[in-house]
């Protein structure tokens, strides 16, 4: 999945819950379940996502909604990948290339 955010140093939960068009408390729920989600909290408690936690977020998405991974499946293969973020990063660029090459074709349609 291609999430499409504006670069900013912090996100706001609201945001990523509607990049990745799912509910606020999923990502509450995945904070808690996986380590390597660790947003940062402000004097109100307001959670701040930086665009590692967003990488982070999009690896989980990728293996528990689009691979059909269970919770602790998903957990077992973020450890022994986490060596080899490298691969997930390139499919990621690809991704993002794809889409922008998708946006090109539909404004050349147009």
């Amino acid at each position: 999945m291609h999430v499409d955010l504006p670069d900013k140093r912090y996100y706001s939960i609201g945001e990523l819950a509607k990049a990745f068009e799912v509910n606020t408390s999923l990502i509450r729920f995945w904070e808690k379940e996986f380590d390597i989600l660790q947003p940062k909290k402000n004097a109100k408690g307001n959670r701040k996502f930086t665009p590692e936690d967003v990488k982070n977020l999009s690896q989980i998405y990728h293996l528990v909604k689009e691979r059909g991974f269970t919770l602790e499946g998903a957990k077992i293969h973020l450890k022994q990948q986490k060596g080899r973020a490298q691969d997930f990063d390139l499919i990621q660029k690809l991704e993002s290339i794809k889409a922008q090459l998708l946006r090109i074709k539909d404004q050349l349609e147009n």
